[in-house]
This record gives C-alpha cells, structure tokens and sequence, in this order.
C-alpha cells in the first residue's frame, strides 16, 4: 500500500522567541514492512543550522536551530511510504516467555544480545509490582511468547478505556494503569511496562495509522494523529520451541488501543525505550513566555491525494 503522511506542526509564540534549538524524530524508516520513498522536511522560518543524524536506536532524527527572533514556527513532514505486511510465525511457533526471560538474563561471560537494552526501567517505564501482578495472567508456565504477548495485548484493550485528553505527553505508564484509561501512548507504556517486567524485551513504537472516514463522508484532511503500539522480542526458536543461537530474533508488534497486531495500514516513524526517546518534536527555546501548539496529520492512499 501507498501511503501519503504530512504531519504539520506549528507553534505561535507571545512574545517572540529570541532563539530555540529543536530535534524532531519525523522521517519514517525503511525496513522488512515498509520502504520510504520520499520525504521533505519544510521549516518556517528557515533555521540557521540544520543536519539529520541517526540515533543510537537507528532513528533518524533532524536538528535545527535559530538565532534571530521569530512569533511562529511551521515544521512539515511530507513523507511517502510503501507498506507491507511480513509473514508472521503462528503464536504456538516461539519459545517459551520463561526460555526468552532465561536466555536474556545476565549470566558471566554470556554472548550479549542487543534486545537486552529494552529489559530495564526508562523514564516513562519504571518497574512497579503493578505491571507483574497485571501481565502475569496472560504469561502462564510454558506458554509461547508470542501467544503470551497476544493475549496481554487484548487484556490491556479490554481492561483500559481510550480517553482523549485523560493524560498528556508526560505521563507515566504506572499513573495510567492505575486510572484505567488513556490513550494510546499510554497503551503502549503499559504493555511494554508488562512485558519488561516478566523478563521480555518490548520497546515503545511511534508512528501513524491509516484511518478510514465514516460511509459517506470525505476524508478530512488534518484530522488524523500520530499513534503508538508496543513490540516485543522474540528470539528465534527451532521446532521444539528451544531458542536458537544461530538464528537472528524477530521483533513483533502489538497494538493494544486496538487489538490487532500492525498491518500495511502502519507506518512506523521510530522505535525507542519509551516516548521520550522518539517524541516528534522537542526542543529548547529562549522567550516565548506563552505558546500556542497545533497539530494536523493527514494520512491517506495515494489515489486519494491525486496521484
């Protein structure tokens, strides 16, 4: 599928900033389920540096700076992206969460895997007894890892409830368990919390959904917004469902705010620890006391946009 992403962010500023220094994660990847095949990054004002470099997660990011005043800030990301969808391997084909928890424990001289980074605490991801005592009913003894993260995946979207503005950028996974409600971000916080907390590798995902409108009506352009989901590590296993050294893991993705694992309907912007590693745009800025802050996301199939 071909997918049109433009994701404008504006800012208005009272009174003017005198200068800003600002990262932004809005260049979508390329690997096994999509190819990027164009993106433009258009900021006005124009700044007085810019570079793009990657991160230590493979995300690539976008610095830029201004040293004379400006009122606004306009920031677009123009992208287009071919998605697919990769074979999956049936739940019952991982190994164990227990083999997994095992295999990605410390042990003395042990090979070192690169998923272990995504076992320990992050800011927005702390360990609590919350996140055990709730992930511990779907990581029953000797059940497949990635049934395991399936059925978590639909307990979270059954005991949760999606609430516009029930918490904002900063809020921590724990805070949102314990009210029961969310959004997406906080949907995926939460099945990440849980499967760190077993002993499973699980890393925050950020990007954009294909969203269709109601029978009838237009698609409105702007309308759309950024989503979130979780994934989760699963080492490769051979058909006794013991983990196999030799064979790359795979990570496989969960959506909780809606129950289904991703789709071509994805696209995926960039993966961290949690959100702060991969927050579209932050930054620094001198003056500016007060701010105003709009966001427009259009997500769309290219025939819908003319091409």
């Amino acid at each position: 599928m071909l997918l049109h992403v433009l994701h404008e962010t504006r800012y208005d500023y009272s009174p003017s900033v005198e200068n800003a220094h600002h990262v932004v994660h809005l260049k979508p990847t390329s690997g096994a389920q999509q190819q990027l095949l164009s993106h433009e990054l258009r900021i006005d004002p124009p700044p007085a540096q810019q570079r793009e470099v990657a991160d230590v997660f493979g995300n690539m990011r976008t610095f830029f700076s201004f040293q004379s005043a400006h009122d606004t800030l306009r920031v677009v990301a123009d992208s287009v992206v071919q998605t697919g969808v990769s074979p999956a391997d049936p739940p019952a084909a991982s190994a164990s969460w227990e083999r997994v928890r095992e295999h990605l424990r410390y042990h003395a001289a042990a090979a070192w895997d690169p998923a272990s980074e995504f076992l320990f605490a992050s800011p927005y991801v702390p360990r609590d007894e919350a996140f055990s005592d709730f992930a511990r009913p779907s990581f029953t003894a000797g059940r497949p890892l990635a049934e395991a993260a399936h059925d978590l995946m639909g307990r979270i979207y059954r005991s949760m409830t999606y609430e516009s503005q029930s918490t904002d950028a900063s809020t921590p996974a724990l805070q949102a368990l314990t009210q029961g409600k969310g959004v997406c971000q906080d949907f995926a916080h939460i099945m990440v919390a849980c499967c760190r907390a077993m002993g499973v590798p699980a890393r925050y995902v950020s990007g954009y959904l294909l969203t269709h409108p109601a029978p009838g009506q237009p698609r409105l352009i702007g309308s759309d917004a950024s989503h979130a989901w979780a994934s989760v590590y699963c080492p490769a296993a051979n058909g006794q469902g013991e983990i196999d050294r030799q064979q790359p893991g795979r990570w496989l993705d969960f959506d909780p705010t809606n129950d289904r694992a991703p789709g071509e309907d994805y696209v995926t912007l960039a993966t961290g620890r949690d959100f702060l590693d991969v927050s579209p745009m932050r930054g620094v800025i001198r003056g500016g006391a007060h701010h105003a802050l709009s966001v427009a996301v259009t997500v769309a199939p290219l025939p819908a946009w003319g091409h």
